[in-house]
């Protein structure tokens, strides 16, 4: 059993070790960019200008990383002449990384590695 103090020594390492958001690539390293330039970007046009798909699947992929995406439903919007309903605004929240709730505790450190593990 570990003592206390052993314990509260642990627990303030974590606290204040530096913690980088993670490295995105392909489609979900354009989602984000894409989002940051340009603030609320509708799925429809992530899917028709940017050729991106399955904009919600990159959004998931990106929230499971710990990114701040937020989503806004519209009920009703005119896109390119179409009514379209039911439509997809996502932005970023602040903090953008790591969202609130996300368990950044259980992520690895940079430049650190788990015990037993060889370099």
């Amino acid at each position: 059993m570990k003592s206390a103090r052993h314990q509260n020594s642990i627990a303030s390492a974590q606290d204040n070790r530096k913690v980088i958001a993670p490295i995105v690539s392909g489609q979900c390293a354009r989602v984000l960019s894409i989002i940051r330039q340009h603030g609320p970007v509708l799925s429809l046009t992530l899917t028709a200008d940017y050729a991106i798909p399955e904009t919600a699947a990159r959004v998931h992929d990106l929230r499971c990383a710990g990114w701040n995406i937020q989503t806004n439903i519209h009920a009703e919007i005119v896109f390119r002449g179409q009514v379209r309903k039911r439509v997809a605004a996502y932005s970023l929240g602040v903090p953008e990384w790591p969202r609130p709730g996300f368990a950044v505790k259980e992520l690895p450190v940079y430049g650190q590695l788990d015990q037993g593990e060889a370099i």
